[in-house]
C-alpha cells in the first residue's frame, strides 16, 4: 500500500502532540524548556566551564608566641639530627641514620658540618658551630683520594657553605678556605667554552668528565664565584662567573623559545638537545639567572633578560591545569618535528619554581620594565612568530600579578602532594593524568578563557583546595584507576628524600605575601617529618609515602640540615633575619649578601 508523502510523519507527530496535551504539556511548555536548555548551555560555556571554584579554608588564629615556639621545635630537630651526625659520622660526610654509620659521598670533607654552618649561626648554636669549624680548619682539599671531586655538588654545598658563613660572621679563615677551594676547583673550567667539566682531580689539578654536561652542573656556580671574587679581589674568580652569562647570551635558543635546554656541549657552548625542564638536571641553572641579577644589585641586564625569556616560555608552554581538581603544575617537554610533547610529570625538585616566581614578583618591576631599559615584547624579536604571540598575550595581563598567581597555584599543588598522602610526606615524582581521553589544559589557555568569561572567582589553579581524601584500599585495579582519576595523578616515585624545595617556596611566599596559610602548610609538613622520618639518631628518607606502611631508608642528606630545616626555621620565626631584598640564597639555601661592584671593579673585571 502506498501512503501520500508526509502522511506517516504527520500522523506520528499528531499522535505525539495529542499524547502531550493529555499530559498537560503544550507547545508553549516545550518552547520554554528548549529556551531554558539553551540558556543553561550558554551559562555553562561562559561561566561554569571556566569557573575554578575554591574551597573555603579557615586557619585557627596562632599567636606570635606559638610561632616562636614552633621555630624552637625546628631548632630542636636540627640539634637531634646534627648531634647524631657528630656522634656517629663526623668528620665524614653524612650520617646513615638507621645503621648509625657514616658515608663519604662528597669527598670526605665533612660536608654535613660545612653545609650546616650558616644554619647553626642563624639558630644561635654556638657550641655546635665552634665544633664544626674544626672541619674548616683541618680539611685537606688535596688528599690522594680526591681524584674525582664533583664540581657542582662541591660548589653549592662546600664552597657555598664557607662563603655564607663568612658573610654572616666576617671570620677570615672562612674567606681563606673558600678562596683555596675555589682555586683548587678551577681546573674544571679548562674547556673551550669555559663551561666546567663534571669533576676535578684536586691532587694533580686536572678535570675529568664527558663533553656533554647537564644544565644544572655547568651553570650553577655564578653566585659563588662572583661573591668569592668580590671578597678576595681576584679577577679570575669573577671571570669564571661571567663566562656562563656570556655563553648563554651567545647561545642559539630560537627553537627553544629562549629557554635553556637540559644538555649542552661543553666544548662549543651550544645546546645539545631540546629537553626543556625546571626539574632535575636543569633547576638551579634557571634559578641562578634571577639570583645573580639580584645579588649584584640588579645591574646585570643580560641575566634579567634571560630570566624574563625563561619564565615566559614556562608560563606559556610548560604549565598546565589538571582536569578534575584544577591543580596547577609545571612539567617538562621534548621538542619534536611535530611539536613539543609534555611528560606531565611534576618533580619535587621543580617545587623551587613557585618560590623563584614569587621572589621575582617581589623584587622586579614587572609592570614597568621600561625603568630598567627593557621592552617586554621586544625580548621575543629573535624568536618564532608563535612564541612572539605568547609574549603579546602575557603582556596583556598584569605581569606581576600573573607571576604571583602562578607562584601561589604551583606552591599549593606542591603542598597538596604532601597533604594528599597518608604519611603527609611528598613523593619525589608524580604524573598528572592528562591528555588522551582527558583534557590537556595549558594554564595560559585557561587564563585567557577565564578572563574572557569575566574573571569570575579565583584564577585557574589559584584558589585554595583541600587535600584529597580518597580511600587507598582498592578492591581491584579499576577502582584504583578511578580513584587516581579523581585525584588527578599517579605517584611515579614514592620516595620522600627530605628535600627542601616545597618548604623553600612556602617560606618565600609567606615573606612576600604575609599570608599565614603558607606557615600553616609548612607546619603540616614539619609535623609529618617528625612523625615519619625521625630516627633515634637523626632523620631518614622515607619510601612508600603514598601508603599506610612507609619504610625509612638509611640516608640523611646534608641538605636536610642546610636547607629543609633552615627554611622551616625561618618560616616560623617572627622576625625576618634574612630579608629578601638584602640577601640572596644560593641553590643550597646559603645566603649571600647583595653587593654592588665599585667603579674600579667594573673597569678591572669588565662587569656592569
Amino acid at each position: 500500500m502506498n501512503f501520500p508523502a508526509g502522511l506517516l510523519g504527520n500522523n506520528v507527530a499528531a499522535k505525539a502532540s495529542s499524547s502531550l496535551r493529555r499530559r498537560g504539556v503544550s507547545i508553549r511548555h516545550i518552547a520554554f524548556a528548549f529556551a531554558l536548555s539553551i540558556a543553561l548551555l550558554i551559562l555553562y560555556f561562559n561561566y561554569f566551564r571556566y569557573s575554578f571554584p575554591a574551597d573555603v579554608m579557615h586557619y585557627a588564629p596562632v599567636t606570635s608566641e606559638v610561632w616562636t615556639e614552633r621555630s624552637f621545635q625546628v631548632r630542636d630537630a636540627f640539634l637531634h639530627a646534627y648531634h647524631g651526625y657528630e656522634r656517629f659520622a663526623f668528620p665524614n660526610d653524612e650520617l646513615r641514620p638507621l645503621s648509625n654509620t657514616s658515608i663519604n659521598n662528597f669527598n670526605g670533607w665533612a660536608v654535613t658540618a660545612v653545609d650546616s654552618l650558616d644554619t647553626m649561626h642563624m639558630m644561635g648554636l654556638e657550641q655546635e658551630y665552634k665544633r664544626a669549624m674544626t672541619a674548616v680548619h683541618n680539611t685537606n682539599f688535596s688528599l690522594p683520594t680526591n681524584t674525582r671531586v664533583p664540581f657542582f655538588e662541591t660548589v653549592i654545598r662546600q664552597l657555598g657553605g664557607l662563603l655564607s658563613a663568612y658573610a654572616l660572621t666576617n671570620d677570615d679563615i672562612l674567606r681563606t678556605r673558600a678562596d683555596e677551594l675555589g682555586t683548587i676547583l678551577a681546573p674544571a673550567f679548562r674547556t673551550d667554552s669555559g663551561f666546567p667539566k663534571y669533576g676535578v682531580n684536586t691532587v694533580i689539578g686536572t678535570s675529568n668528565g664527558p663533553l656533554i654536561g647537564s644544565l644544572a652542573e655547568i651553570a650553577s656556580y655564578q653566585m659563588e664565584y662572583a661573591y668569592l671574587g668580590k671578597i678576595t679581589g681576584k679577577k679570575e674568580h669573577v671571570d669564571r662567573a661571567t663566562t656562563a652569562t656570556r655563553n648563554f647570551v651567545n647561545a642559539d635558543l630560537r627553537e627553544h623559545g629562549g629557554m635553556y635546554p637540559m644538555f649542552w656541549n661543553i666544548s662549543s657552548g651550544q645546546a645539545r638537545d631540546s629537553h626543556l625542564s625546571v626539574g632535575a638536571a636543569s633547576d638551579s641553572a634557571h634559578e641562578y639567572i634571577l639570583k645573580q641579577y639580584l645579588m649584584t644589585a640588579r645591574k646585570d641586564k643580560a641575566n634579567l633578560e634571560m630570566y624574563l625569556r625563561f619564565t615566559t616560555h614556562v608560563l606559556n608552554n610548560l604549565m598546565y591545569i589538571s582536569p578534575n581538581r584544577h591543580l596547577m603544575y609545571v612539567t617538562d617537554s621534548k621538542l619534536y618535528r611535530t611539536g613539543s610533547r609534555p611528560t606531565h610529570d611534576l618533580e619535587h625538585l621543580s617545587c623551587f619554581f613557585p618560590g623563584l616566581l614569587a621572589l621575582g614578583a617581589h623584587t622586579l618591576p614587572l609592570n614597568n620594565l621600561e625603568e630598567v631599559g627593557l621592552n617586554f615584547t621586544a625580548l621575543a624579536d629573535d624568536l618564532l612568530p608563535k612564541q612572539q604571540l605568547g609574549y603579546e598575550e602575557l603582556a596583556s595581563f598584569d605581569l606581576k600579578e600573573l607571576h604571583l598567581w602562578a607562584a601561589e597555584g604551583l606552591a599549593q599543588t606542591c603542598y597538596l602532594t604532601y597533604a594528599d598522602q597518608p604519611t603527609g610526606l611528598g613523593p619525589d615524582v608524580i604524573n598528572m593524568i592528562s591528555g588522551g581521553a582527558r583534557s590537556e589544559i595549558l594554564w595560559m589557555d585557561a587564563m585567557q578563557e577565564w578572563r574572557a568569561s569575566g574573571g569570575r572567582g579565583p584564577p585557574p589553579g589559584v584558589g585554595d583546595k583541600r587535600p584529597w581524601v580518597g580511600d587507598e584500599t582498592f578492591r581491584n585495579a579499576r577502582e584504583r584507576e578511578m580513584a587516581y582519576a579523581m585525584r588527578d595523578y599517579h605517584v611515579k616515585n614514592a620516595d620522600y628524600q627530605l628535600r627542601p624545595e616545597t618548604v623553600e617556596s612556602l617560606y618565600i611566599l609567606y615573606r612576600v605575601t604575609g599570608d599565614v596559610k603558607w606557615r600553616h602548610r609548612g607546619w603540616d609538613i614539619f609535623q609529618a617529618i617528625e612523625r615519619e622520618a625521625k630516627t633515634p639518631s637523626g632523620y631518614a628518607n622515607v619510601n612508600k609515602v603514598d601508603t599506610y606502611n612507609p619504610q625509612q631508608l638509611d640516608v640523611m642528606p646534608s641538605f636536610f640540615l642546610a636547607e629543609t630545616l633552615k627554611y622551616l626555621y625561618l618560616l616560623f620565626r617572627e622576625d625576618d633575619i634574612v630579608p629578601l631584598d638584602k640577601w640572596v640564597f644560593n641553590t643550597e639555601a646559603h645566603p649571600f649578601p647583595v653587593f654592588e661592584w665599585t667603579e674600579k671593579e667594573k673597569e678591572a673585571y669588565g662587569v656592569s
